[in-house]
């Protein structure tokens, strides 16, 4: 009685092919994470936080980012089939090193030790729910102007 195949150790050549597959992923999230966290740390230095201060340059790029994922998604789902690494350099490399949870995380703990709990913590509820908005709002005008164009 032999295990199923799901069960069976992967063999040499199996394991291979998966890496072979999987390389160009791995290489276009890292290198999407580059650029856009390269974009991140321009607009970090362009609009720097004071110490204590409310972190605009933070939040709004977290807020636009979330937005262009939003539409990124109906485009990529709605109205054409795109190439397999457009998704993950894109949407997961390019956007998801624009937007940050870490220096979201961060700033909070900035704002607490500099005496701004309160400040911290509506910054915490305001990005999470602009964020989520932001998303939804630029997924629903995306798929009403697609709506809208087409005969």
């Amino acid at each position: 009685m032999t295990a199923p195949e799901s069960l069976r150790a992967p063999t040499r050549a199996s394991r291979r092919s998966l890496r072979q597959r999987q390389a160009p992923v791995v290489a276009v999230v890292a290198l999407g994470g580059a650029l856009g966290a390269t974009a991140r740390y321009a607009l970090s230095l362009h609009w720097p936080t004071p110490p204590g201060g409310f972190p605009w340059a933070t939040f709004w790029t977290n807020v636009v980012g979330c937005a262009v994922i939003g539409v990124f998604m109906v485009v990529i789902t709605d109205v054409r089939a795109a190439h397999r690494l457009v998704r993950p350099f894109f949407g997961t490399g390019v956007l998801g090193g624009f937007t940050t949870f870490s220096t979201y995380a961060v700033d909070i703990q900035k704002l607490v030790d500099h005496g701004r709990p309160a400040t911290g913590l509506a910054y915490l509820a305001a990005t999470l729910i602009a964020a989520l908005t932001a998303v939804w709002l630029a997924s629903t005008a995306a798929r009403r102007v697609l709506k809208w164009r087409q005969p």
